[in-house]
């Protein structure tokens, strides 16, 4: 690399500053920062008078007109808001601009715009929301003087396919200038707009539009690395053809960084048009990465020669309190979101935010840009100009990496073949959903999808939507069955999650509740404002670039881990690890976690796609400890992911944790016509004698504990046979013997006035007889034991186990081992806007070790001595605006907390029965000889 002299920079910074592009804002660039013009709304709100209005804004948050949801169609004999708006605004334009060009630059209106300055028409009425357009108004300006802008909007189009595209679909249709709008100066000579092809090998080509070209002229191409001081590269100068408005140049650099999105190197390119005498005469300036696209029919996507598969999300331009009103924080702030969850992809159903793109340029994020239509097309005139507008925006973004015309039917054939009018790197056109230009993108696939495409098929695949992500459903549930099928084929390019966060609006005309029009917005993986749903942290953990081969911690273990590199690009040795070990004791032991020991894991070199061993140290008091995290870092130093496993055995767990008995003491046993009765330590349980039901239990207070009326089958059939009471050394025990799933349940109290439920279930054939058809179910969704306990009463849970969000069978990733809290709610996922909580209070809890359900008065503890235990707590409520009715989620068991060793998935957009093998209900099979299943459970009523 060579680099020009200190004093040749400075010449050249000098003459840069005076021929830049100068740029007037007229209005606040995004949301929270904004300026106030006049405006008259024809109907609705705030309607028929003159008043103020931020800019930009769409204007139903700022009180005017109406709200509509895009699927209005869907209600026989309903119809959109079809408000209009008057904007006026004066400004004054430097008399220094005289002789230069001017263009009024507006980012997005939504919908039909007509603009005035100073009385006359700027041009043509504009129709299209979501798209850059622009005005030269260098003859209707009054300079070093007040001008007046005057810009109206129809929200609802006279162009009815623009209404089709825009404005019948799945999101909020929005009215008004809701992205900025600036003035642009530059001299009457300067370079209108550059299309550059920046490959890996150094290569810069480019296509430059000039307006009003001299004879004479030259050009300087430079770049500079952004971000670094290192310098730039030597200039390069080359002549021009005299006044030829449209020409192309290619320059060479050697020693550039590449740009991927796990290496995100970016160069601030600097054009320098200079005539003939060599003055500057204008500059031009943009942010480029030197990357090679390539789209290989029957075999990927490429990027610098290697073949990528893309983790991707679909992304709305949305924030509640602004509509598609956003800022470059909401921008960064979602583009880290998504990296965090170790996305490398994001699709949009429009344009978004060129505040975005340059989000995904700087962090990495491919991106494929979508030209709207979404599930009906622009006409072919309408279609043309605004596929311009986006390409002439969009085109130098290094993250884009394909183009989409439309969505889901919303495209326009005749459009296709114009991509590559605009963009000189000839990225690829899909359809999304359609098996379309031979890479086949089709939406929602079941798991076994299909007939000669996907797994079946010749054609590359990606589906552009997936793991529909409504309420709590789909994401992260479901994703390991359908990502390991997938990425096991060679012909598999990725797939886009639906979707990033909850549409859910800020509704003025309501009082500022948030909305997401029922079932129809809250597919987001996140809240409306961001907060994290469970299946984020799975989809972190299942998209991880590390992954860590399943294993257990045993006696035998020598701190080995084998582990693949998921990365594209990245040599595993460029990524740090670290361990920490932690004990986590119980209540009966203080119950506070803490940190015993930490150091570095020995990552191994390995090249993408290779799998190899990690190492620790294994230090001398590890199986004094509970927990081990292991802890995996980028080449930066962020978190890429973590991963606990238990040190102990559940078994093991609880026996190092309890406290020895006094020889002295004793547990008792008493009973009656009807009931049995276990004491000790003035702990009082109370059975029925000829089912073994909990129907009392008092603590050591003399205060009821409501936890009753079970155990209870579930998945299975019990019938009690027979009940014995009996002591065991100073244990009083209470046997129930029964047909069916269970075999038989022993009660021990414990002279601590421990309660022990040791149950044997699954270990006969034939359930022992006495049933007239199966005594379980064919299809086990919940199986184990419930039991009774009142909502109202619980304030809380403690727990060790893993945590801290509820999982569905299909849903355990992205939970970790370790002591969790959660105070008492009742969040509905994808609805509780006015107090969205996270994580949820009711629901599955997986791998339970011990659980502290909290009430005021009587809390009491449960441990579990047996591995692999569900804890179910409650049942969560429904989607109050759910579709037709439908639940989201699958049944609950009978009771309020149950012990389960299965419970059910949950759906991603298709029936469970379309979803992989680990969602799929369980099926028992018992053979002569099986020992059954042991739930081992331990009941601590003391209130310690």
């Amino acid at each position: 690399m060579k680099f020009v002299s200190a004093c040749f920079l400075l010449f050249f910074s000098l003459c840069v500053y005076a021929q830049k592009t100068e740029t007037l804002y007229l209005s606040g660039k995004g949301l929270g920062n904004t300026i106030t013009w006049n405006f008259f709304c024809s109907n609705g709100h705030k309607s028929g008078k003159w008043s103020k209005i931020e800019v930009p804004s769409q204007w139903e948050l700022q009180g005017f007109g109406e709200y509509t949801y895009g699927r209005w169609y869907k209600t026989k004999g309903a119809v959109p808001s079809m408000e209009t708006g008057l904007y006026r605004y004066s400004f004054k334009v430097p008399a220094a601009w005289k002789g230069k060009s001017i263009r009024i630059y507006f980012d997005g209106v939504m919908t039909d715009t007509d603009v005035k300055i100073n009385g006359m028409s700027a041009g043509d009425t504009h129709q299209g929301g979501f798209y850059r357009f622009s005005y030269d108004i260098t003859d209707k300006i009054k300079y070093g003087a007040k001008n007046q802008l005057e810009v109206f909007v129809r929200k609802h189009s006279l162009n009815k396919s623009v209404n089709a595209a825009e404005r019948m679909a799945d999101w909020w249709t929005f009215g008004g200038i809701y992205r900025p709008v600036w003035l642009e100066a530059k001299p009457t000579s300067h370079i209108q707009h550059v299309a550059v092809d920046a490959s890996s090998q150094g290569i810069l080509s480019a296509k430059i539009q000039f307006n009003n070209l001299k004879k004479g002229c030259h050009l300087v191409a430079s770049i500079s690395p952004v971000g670094t001081d290192r310098g730039t590269f030597v200039p390069q100068s080359m002549s021009l053809q005299d006044t030829v408005s449209v020409q192309r140049i290619s320059v060479n650099w050697k020693g550039v960084k590449t740009w991927t999105p796990e290496t995100p190197n970016l160069y601030l390119m600097t054009l320098n048009l200079l005539n003939e005498k060599g003055e500057m005469i204008h500059t031009y300036q943009e942010r480029i990465g030197f990357r090679t696209v390539e789209f290989k029919p029957k075999d990927g996507l490429y990027v610098n020669g290697t073949k990528v598969i893309m983790k991707g999300i679909n992304r709305h331009s949305f924030h509640p309190d602004g509509g598609r009103t956003t800022n470059r924080e909401i921008s960064l702030q979602d583009a880290l979101l998504i990296k965090e969850m170790n996305m490398n992809a994001v699709r949009f159903h429009y344009p978004p935010d060129t505040h975005f793109l340059e989000m995904c340029d700087s962090l990495g994020l491919f991106v494929i840009d979508e030209l709207a239509g979404w599930q009906n097309s622009y006409d072919t005139s309408t279609g043309l100009k605004l596929q311009r507008e986006m390409l002439l925006r969009d085109v130098n973004h290094p993250s884009i990496v394909l183009w989409s015309n439309g969505n889901e039917g919303g495209w326009n054939n005749a459009l296709d073949q114009h991509f590559a009018d605009y963009d000189i790197q000839k990225r690829h056109v899909i359809h999304p959903w359609a098996d379309f230009n031979q890479l086949d993108t089709h939406h929602y696939p079941a798991y076994l999808t299909g007939v000669a495409r996907f797994t079946n098929g010749y054609n590359v695949f990606m589906p552009t939507e997936f793991m529909h992500g409504q309420y709590d459903q789909g994401h992260g549930a479901g994703l390991q069955d359908f990502w390991d099928n997938y990425t096991r084929h060679p012909l598999f390019a990725g797939g886009f999650m639906w979707d990033f966060c909850d549409n859910a609006v800020k509704r003025a005309d309501k009082g500022g509740i948030l909305d997401s029009e029922t079932f129809n917005a809250p597919d987001g993986i996140l809240g409306p404002y961001r907060e994290k749903e469970g299946s984020y942290y799975t989809v972190r953990e299942v998209w991880s670039p590390i992954q860590i081969k399943k294993q257990y911690i045993t006696s035998s273990f020598k701190g080995e881990f084998m582990l693949s590199n998921n990365y594209l690009f990245t040599n595993l040795s460029q990524c740090t690890m670290k361990y920490q070990i932690y004990a986590a004791p119980s209540p009966l032991k203080g119950g506070q976690q803490s940190l015993l020991a930490s150091g570095e894991v020995v990552l191994p070199s390995l090249h993408p796609g290779e799998t190899g061993r990690a190492v620790m140290q294994v230090p001398e008091n590890f199986f004094e400890g509970d927990v081990l995290q292991l802890e995996a870092f980028d080449a930066t130093g962020k978190s890429i992911c973590n991963w606990t496993w238990p040190i102990h055995y559940a078994a093991d767990y609880f026996q190092k944790q309890r406290t020895l008995i006094s020889s002295d003491e004793t547990a008792l046993f008493t009973e009656s016509d009807s009931t049995v009765t276990l004491s000790a330590k003035h702990v009082t349980v109370t059975f029925t004698k000829q089912d073994g039901k909990i129907i009392s239990v008092l603590n050591s207070l003399n205060k009821q504990v409501p936890f009753k009326e079970g155990p209870v089958a579930v998945g299975m059939k019990m019938k009690p046979i027979r009940s014995t009471c009996r002591m065991d050394g100073t244990d009083a025990v209470f046997c129930v013997n029964y047909v069916g799933g269970v075999d038989s349940i022993v009660w021990r109290m414990s002279a601590d006035g421990l309660l022990n439920m040791n149950a044997v279930l699954l270990n006969r054939a034939s359930g022992g007889g006495g049933f007239d058809d199966a005594f379980m179910d064919e299809q086990v969704y919940n199986l184990g034991l419930t039991f009774s306990y009142p909502e109202k009463e619980c304030t809380g849970m403690r727990w060790f186990g893993r945590g801290p969000y509820r999982v569905w069978k299909n849903r355990v990733p992205g939970t970790n081992y370790g002591i969790w809290h959660k105070d008492y709610n009742n969040t509905i996922t994808g609805e509780s806007f006015e107090n969205l909580v996270y994580p949820e209070f009711k629901g599955y809890h997986a791998n339970l070790y011990w659980a502290t359900i909290e009430n005021k008065e009587t809390p009491f503890t449960v441990y579990s001595a047996s591995d692999g235990v569900f804890l179910r707590l409650f049942t969560p409520e429904e989607p109050k605006g759910r579709q037709d009715g439908v639940n989201t989620m699958p049944d609950f068991p009978a009771g309020d907390i149950s012990f389960l060793f299965d419970i059910p998935a949950i759906r991603s957009f298709k029936p469970v029965s379309q979803h992989g093998p680990q969602s799929q209900p369980g099926n028992i099979r018992i053979k002569k000889g099986d020992e059954g299943i042991r739930l081992n459970l331990y009941f601590d009523f003391r209130n310690k």
